[in-house]
């Protein structure tokens, strides 16, 4: 099959292009990127065969890599399955995603990182890159076998979820996987400073009368994460961050030489914990909904590369968890089929260009996670997002290809969107 992509805005950061060009796609590869490319000088086709796709007024890009996603299966189905997750992935223009192992079994062993990839490999839709944990059921005690599952189709360790308070542990963790030249990726928090929290601590949650969970909690295992990654000389993948502190933690480790990298998300860069006002438990998330001023970090961070990752943390709920009392409210907001839309605000606010939050979406997770994808070279795998940037469109819950609805998000107008999801040279969605 070979498909042209005629006349789009070419936007690929890991080859530095921003042009007007096509793209033509032969046998699941990037044949060429170029003006004209099968066009005889007279306006017509060269191959009668061809499937020409008009994009003129729309960005073409290489697919999206969401590098913090959870699927739910095996052991929580009703919230969300491989295969659901995946079709909400390729509706939100990404084409490969990573699944974090806080499943039931925890993605703890070969079995589950293989259930994980047959699933994926059934639905047909994103690539999917399961994260195994870094310890036996995520409890921190025992490693687990990084050999094993890494020869099993595991693309990374985490714990996410919970931090691997066991600073002993975490080094382990570190040497073995820098060993197998595989990421660890740090869900930062100390326990023993946010237990019993349920949203940021500040004026907002002395108002509400909330037990608050400090920044604090967060920037202590940033800095204990990244020492322990300077002292062995290894890279570490900090998650979700939230706080200015962390921003500013990871920034003077950059500074110094530290392989540290960092992802935040959507609900970091444009709420704040003032939603929480109305006890909205869709804006219940872990790390919490920090101050204003740790937004403008987090954003700044963002525009100067400090934090070069931009991930979906999408974390499907049921009603059953969310429809409860805000104490016992689950943490977590969906978030595949609204990150690219709610990003495309960043460029319109001028936090950043289109060209630098393609390549937080794109390049930079890719080369975190190791995987390819995230370019558009000849003889890439053809990976490709197609973008309106002037379709404006309302998030409505009931529209989700996700099984959950938990979004804070519903009814925002967003500003952009993918319209076209090309995996492997499959369309896999398309609204054109």
């Amino acid at each position: 099959m070979t498909t042209l992509l005629r006349g789009g805005r070419v936007i690929d950061p890991s080859q530095k292009i921003d042009d007007v060009l096509d793209v033509l796609i032969e046998g699941g590869k990037i044949a060429a990127t170029g003006r004209n490319l099968v066009d005889d000088g007279k306006g017509k086709r060269k191959d009668a065969g061809l499937t020409v796709i008009d994009v003129r007024g729309k960005l073409v890009v290489p697919g999206l890599i969401d590098i913090h996603t959870h699927l739910r299966e095996p052991g929580f189905e009703y919230k969300e399955t491989v295969e659901s997750g995946c079709a909400a992935a390729v509706a939100g223009g990404f084409t490969s995603i990573a699944c974090m192992p806080n499943t039931n079994p925890v993605n703890d062993n070969r079995s589950v990182t293989e259930f994980i990839l047959r699933q994926a490999q059934k639905a047909g839709l994103a690539r999917v890159y399961p994260i195994a944990a870094v310890s036996r059921g995520s409890e921190g005690k025992v490693l687990t076998e990084f050999g094993d599952l890494k020869e099993a189709g595991a693309a990374g360790f985490s714990d996410d979820g919970r931090p691997v308070m066991h600073s002993g542990l975490m080094k382990r963790a570190l040497e073995y996987a820098h060993s197998l030249d595989m990421p660890v990726v740090s869900h930062c928090e100390d326990r023993q400073l946010s237990t019993g929290g349920l949203m940021n601590e500040g004026l907002a949650s002395t108002e509400l009368g909330m037990p608050g969970i400090p920044t604090i909690a967060e920037d202590i295992m940033v800095m204990r994460d990244i020492l322990i990654a300077e002292y062995v000389g290894t890279s570490v993948h900090i998650c979700h961050v939230s706080s200015a502190g962390a921003v500013r933690i990871i920034r003077q480790a950059r500074e110094r030489g530290v392989r540290v990298t960092a992802e935040t998300a959507p609900q970091y860069l444009l709420l704040t914990d003032e939603a929480l006002k109305g006890f909205d438990t869709n804006c219940k998330v872990n790390p919490p909904l920090r101050s204003a001023e740790d937004v403008a970090a987090v954003r700044a961070g963002l525009r100067d590369g400090t934090i070069e990752v931009i991930a979906s943390d999408h974390a499907p709920h049921s009603a059953i968890e969310k429809e409860v009392e805000f104490e016992y409210a689950a943490s977590g907001m969906v978030g595949l089929e609204t990150s690219l839309g709610l990003c495309w605000k960043l460029v319109e606010e001028g936090v950043l260009t289109p060209s630098e939050l393609i390549a937080r979406m794109t390049a930079h997770p890719a080369r975190v996670l190791r995987i390819p994808g995230g370019t558009l070279k000849k003889g890439a795998d053809a990976d490709v997002t197609v973008i309106d940037p002037k379709k404006a469109w309302t998030v409505d819950i009931r529209k989700f290809r996700s099984k959950s609805r938990n979004s804070p998000f519903d009814g925002w107008k967003l500003p952009a969107k993918a319209v076209l999801t090309i995996v492997g040279g499959e369309i896999k969605y398309s609204e054109l």
